[in-house]
This record gives C-alpha cells, structure tokens and sequence, in this order.
C-alpha cells in the first residue's frame, strides 16, 4: 500500500523561490491529496485553494454531501501544517469561487494537477496568455491506487468502500449512511 513517507527529492534540486498553486475540494483529505500536497511543497511555496461552499458542488462528477468550507479548511490547514515541517516550506490556505481560482494571478510558476483536471490547468494557461502572462507550469500528479486496484477518491471513501490509505473497508457505512441516520 502507500506509506505517509514525502516523496525523496534532493535538497539541491528544489527550487525554493516557486510560488506553487493546487485547488480542491479536499472532502476528505487521503493519500492522494498528501501526494499531491507534498508535490507542491517540494517545489516552493504552495497556496492550496480550497472551493467554497457555493463552488464545491459544481466541481463533482457525482453528487454527494460535502461538509462546510470551515470544515474542510480546518482539517486541510492542519494536514499542510503538518506536512509542510517536511519542506522547510510555507503554506497558505484560499477560498475558491470560481473554477479557475487563484492560478491565474501573477504571482504562480507552477500548477499542481491531477490527470482529470490537467485540462482545467490548460484552461487556466489560456487565460494567462489572454492576460499576458507567463505559463504556468503544469505538474501533473498520478492517481494512488487503493488495494483493489482502482483509485483513491473522496468519493468512494465517502461511499464506505475504502479509507483514506486505499484500504477496503467492506463493512464501512461511508458518510450518507452515517449523515441520513443522524
């Protein structure tokens, strides 16, 4: 399965003075996220954009219950905070309302993607362009998979099938079940 271990990269082959965007939903936080936070903490400084409440639903393939942005950003705060003692790095923390977010400010070198939404980082490059700026550049981040062979997702942990490590929890409820019962 996949360890909580950063990805090994050289101290002399991170280039510190990257500003590095990500966004996300991050309901809830698993392995895959981790992957993808460590990437951007690898290379610089990382401004994770968190989609609000108003935005969350829109962004899924599949409609499901997602907890409040304070929720969300308490627990995303709290896994940077703790992966980011990893990097000698800085985090911060945004709310996104538009798909887009933050990466078409100036400031951003990077874009941190998974491979469903690297077409949206290409989006965001064409809206750069429009604006005269620079590229971002897009690093796309490959799935984890779980123990049966298909990925981790919040959905499916959601759902009950797995945990947050890809782990397969046949006997898990998933969080509608817990949330109608309540």
């Amino acid at each position: 399965m996949n360890s909580e271990n950063p990805i090994p990269i050289p101290a002399d082959t991170i280039p510190r003075d990257m500003d590095v965007a990500l966004g996300g939903t991050f309901d809830p936080i698993h392995d895959g996220h981790r992957k993808l936070f460590r990437r951007g903490l690898s290379m610089g400084d990382l401004t994770v954009g968190l989609t609000s409440d108003e935005l969350a639903p829109r962004t899924r393939h599949e409609e499901r219950y997602i907890r409040p942005f304070e929720e969300r950003k308490a627990d995303l705060e709290a896994e940077l905070e703790r992966l980011a003692a990893d990097y000698e790095t800085t985090f911060e923390v945004r709310k996104l309302t538009e798909p887009t977010g933050i990466a078409v400010e100036p400031r951003y070198g990077a874009l941190i993607v998974s491979p469903e939404t690297e077409p949206g980082g290409r989006k965001i490059n064409e809206i750069r362009e429009d604006r005269g700026l620079e590229p971002l550049e897009i690093v796309v981040v490959d799935h984890l998979t779980a123990e049966d062979g298909d990925i981790i997702s919040s959905t499916r942990i959601v759902r009950g099938e797995i945990d947050e490590h890809g782990n397969l929890t046949p006997d898990g409820e998933g969080r509608e079940q817990e949330r109608s019962r309540a």
